[in-house]
């Protein structure tokens, strides 16, 4: 019987319920060693026998071996493979030994787990149980983390026990506490009658309560000290009590039977007759191991063997000496398949070995190519420390650098590059590690600078490996450029210089627009950007930087199709990874066209995957999109990125604030909002740099709407009698499209003109105009000075304002719906969103009422 678990039990059965009814519930169940973890799952599974229940532990002697955690979970549904998508099915195989390597995205590993739950669940609810989830080898832990942050509506209950040190932010967590006095004294009188009062009370105040120092405590007294009759020891902290228990319990068995402990200590995959053979080897056998089980410290079960709690393992494997665990590895290295003896050997290594070394190395290569980067970092730095020669072993400290930044862990790929760094390298190597210090830098928010070490790691390679050369430039411009880093741009851009191509060009280009020469600038990122849309390049990082192009080129058109074609990529190859900078992309391009819930969908989505796959310096680039909206809309509460204050008081009404936000910004785009600002606060002379400016870049830009700008800004500068003519040119030039609230604003400033030139009638239709914009875009402060406007001609404003039809739609189900009004698959908008499909069937079921519609046929009409 289970005592004192009343409460947590119930939370757990509720989120089971959870599962019963097609929902899905995660929970973080977190404890010190010894406090119950894997009993309350005990019991859980006890309780739960309509359920299929998947469960794993984490051993730590595993955590190296890439996804061996998650082939325990799913070792009783490998036969269920097969309805998976192919590459999903292809992915998760590779991963599992299962098949040949694809090197496929981490992330697409998750999304066959995911997608796998999913099945299952449907035909039966499923309760996965991770145990000891703080020993989970990392590429098992991130595959399980993904997957429990997408669960949905699947009926698949999620549990982690762990200790301290599994991070798994944004999942509910349930602390275990130890138990009550009441729950403590009914253990200790069940397995303990007799216990004299003062010592029961000394052993609950000692405990704190851990169950497992509740009953191994005075398992380690006499009879007579139990009997309150003789002298207790010191007090000592619970777990280091209970581990010396365990060793005082180890230390009593026969020489033989210790050895044979030790062994299956060594080795974690608890294969009974590996242990044998190795056991064998160092003169002990299955006798042995009989008396260990006697003894209540093993676990025999059929060709399994293990302990019966993790603490015993970890007090056999610490307290034996040094030469007799190396001599039990070498014994083991022996006895397992290829796959796994490199471990042993490396465990039995006293001294720096190449052999072993580089066989790590092969390891660590095909752990990444199975999707575990995170495990293939911990590898390759295994390797570089039994690596003899210095330069070998700089160049694994390196590979493993860059794979731990390539796995998303920032803070690991700082302490290896710095390592790294330390034993020094040749040039090419240097490059390799500037490129993981600058993503470091960039990750942790802290960019500045990063592109003048890209520039010095560059410089003595350009020669050598022009293609790494050219790809670290290429990595230094699109980080200096948007820091205003202006002499690392200029620097970037010589090195460049000696570069065919047109990314080199349009780096080089990037030093003219420093010096604002757009003129001599845009017109060599407009001829990228026009090659890159009619033939892609491979690489990702140069797509980015033709994205940027196109971004200040103000090319709202070609960013729309960059980006979306580089989401297609991303969510066809399963690149979760490298959505969320694509997908600030396409959302400004959105943004930028009026649509905010599908840009407000787009970032939502974004920060989710950022989140995910630890890239949390995007979130605050992403959140700058939402401000912006909130700006246009009015809303100080979701504004609080303050680029975009000068644009929320311009709205508000509030110039003085306005022009004291935006007077010396340095971006060309906020010149606008800084020139209504100057003027509307009657200083227009402080205006007068950013006009000249924007005026300069729209006339290289040659954007139709951009024209229309910058003569809108010359209207608010120009004398009242001029301003009509400019205002009126202005509002054609944006009959050709792009940035409708930008439209509306030189409406809203045309119609006012006009009414108050006494062109009422005139002014009537600018301002409508203006008004439905400004409706439409939810720009509710904007829509009242047209409105007002409106009705000061003597108009009136339409009766029903237009309404959008997906405004009931939560982010996610708008981002479903238009994927189906579209024509694709419940399987694979799933496959693109990183959901299950049961999650789109239920936010489809959820959405088709709110809309009014019952059918594809009829969502892709009203869509």
């Amino acid at each position: 019987m289970l005592r004192g678990r009343d409460t947590e039990l119930a939370e757990l059965e509720r989120l089971v319920e959870r599962a019963r009814s097609g929902q899905s519930g995660i929970l973080v169940l977190r404890g010190e060693a010894g406090i119950g973890k894997s009993a309350v799952l005990d019991q859980l599974e006890r309780q739960v026998c309509e359920l299929q229940v998947l469960r794993a532990t984490g051993v730590e002697a595993e955590a190296t071996l890439p996804f061996a955690g998650l082939h325990m979970l799913l070792r009783p549904v490998l036969d269920h493979l097969d309805a998976l998508p192919g590459v999903q099915d292809s992915a998760l195989r590779s991963a599992l030994g299962l098949g040949e390597a694809t090197n496929e995205s981490r992330f697409l590993v998750g999304l066959a787990v995911l997608s796998l739950l999913s099945e299952l669940a449907a035909r039966r609810p499923i309760l996965c149980l991770i145990d000891d989830a703080h020993w989970l080898d990392a590429a098992s832990a991130d595959a399980l983390l993904f997957v429990a942050r997408r669960l949905a509506a699947d009926g698949v209950a999620m549990v982690f026990a762990t200790r301290d040190g599994f991070d798994a932010p944004g999942l509910p967590e349930l602390r275990l506490g130890g138990l009550d006095r009441a729950a403590a004294a009914e253990v200790l009188a069940e397995r303990f009658p007799g216990m004299a009062a003062s010592v029961r009370d000394r052993v609950v105040r000692e405990s704190g309560g851990n169950p497992l120092a509740l009953i191994e405590l005075p398992a380690g007294l006499s009879a007579e000290q139990r009997a309150g009759r003789d002298v207790m020891p010191g007090a000592l902290p619970a777990t280091d009590r209970v581990l010396a228990s365990f060793g005082a319990q180890i230390d009593e068995l026969p020489e033989q039977a210790r050895l044979a402990v030790l062994v299956t200590a060594a080795e974690a995959s608890g294969d009974l007759g590996t242990v044998l053979q190795a056991a064998r080897a160092l003169g002990a056998g299955l006798e042995d191991l009989d008396v260990a089980e006697r003894a209540g410290l093993l676990r025999i079960s059929g060709v399994s063997i293990g302990f019966r709690h993790p603490l015993i393992r970890s007090a056999a494997y610490q307290r034996a000496p040094l030469s007799l665990r190396l001599a039990v590895h070498q014994a083991l290295a022996g006895a397992v398949d290829a796959e796994r003896r490199v471990w042993h050997q490396a465990a039995a290594a006293t001294a720096p070995d190449e052999a072993i070394a580089a066989r790590l190395e092969e390891a660590a290569r095909a752990a990444a190519d199975r999707g575990g980067m995170a495990t293939s970092a911990s590898i390759f730095e295994q390797a570089a420390l039994l690596s003899p020669g210095s330069a070998e072993r700089s160049r694994r400290m390196t590979l493993a650098a860059r794979a731990a930044v390539a796995s998303g862990r920032t803070e690991q790929a700082a302490a290896l590059a710095e390592r790294a760094t330390e034993l020094g390298g040749n040039p090419e190597l240097n490059a390799g590690l500037a490129m993981v210090r600058a993503s470091v830098a960039f990750e942790r928010g802290t960019p500045q600078g990063a592109a003048q070490l890209l520039a010095d790691r560059a410089e003595p390679i350009v020669g050598e490996d022009p293609g790494l050369a050219l790809t670290m430039l290429t990595m230094a411009a699109t980080n200096a450029w948007p820091l205003g880093e202006d002499d690392a741009v200029r620097r970037v851009a010589r090195l460049a210089g000696s570069f065919p191509g047109r990314t080199a060009q349009a780096i080089g280009a990037l030093a003219r627009l420093v010096d604002e020469d757009y003129a001599g600038g845009l017109p060599a990122l407009a001829a990228l950007v026009a090659a890159e849309r009619a033939q892609p390049q491979e690489s990702a990082l140069a797509r980015i930087f033709v994205t940027s192009a196109a971004l200040f080129l103000g090319d709202d058109e070609a960013v729309g199709e960059l980006a979306t074609a580089d989401v297609i990529r991303c969510r066809n190859q399963g690149l979760a990874g490298a959505l969320p900078v694509t997908l600030h992309a396409l959302a400004h391009a959105q943004l930028m066209a009026g649509r905010h819930r599908d840009a407000s969908a787009t970032v939502a989505e974004a920060i989710e995957l950022a989140t995910d796959t630890g890239q949390s310096h995007r979130i605050g680039q992403l959140n700058a999109i939402t401000a912006r909206i909130a700006a246009i809309e009015g809303d100080p509460e979701r504004c609080h990125v303050p680029a975009h204050r000068g644009l929320l008081n311009l709205t508000m009404g509030r110039h003085e604030q306005a022009l004291r936000d935006l007077d010396g910004a340095t971006p060309v785009f906020d010149a606008p909002d800084l020139v209504e600002a100057a003027v509307r606060a009657e200083a227009p002379d402080r205006a007068a740099g950013a006009y000249a400016r924007f005026t300069a870049w729209a006339e290289a830009a040659d954007r139709p709407w951009a024209h229309a700008v910058a003569l809108r800004c010359r209207g608010l500068l120009s004398p009242a009698e001029e301003a009509g003519e400019h205002y009126a040119r202005a509002v054609r030039l944006h009959r050709q499209g792009g940035r409708p609230f930008e439209r509306a604003r030189t409406e809203l400033l045309h119609g006012e003109w006009l009414r108050r030139a006494r062109h009422r009638a005139e002014a009537r239709s600018p301002l409508r105009s203006a008004l439905q914009i400004f409706e439409r875009l939810g720009a509710a402060p904007w829509a009242e000075r047209a409105r007002a406007e409106l009705r000061a001609t003597g108009g009136s404003a339409p009766a029903d304002r237009p309404t959008d039809a997906l405004a009931v739609l939560t982010p996610q189900e708008l981002q479903i719906v238009r994927l189906a009004a579209a024509g694709v698959s419940n399987r694979d908008i799933a496959a693109q969103l990183f959901l299950s499909h049961r999650t789109v069937e239920y936010h489809l079921y959820k959405a088709y009422p709110k809309l009014g519609v019952g059918s594809r046929q009829e969502l892709a009409a009203l869509v």
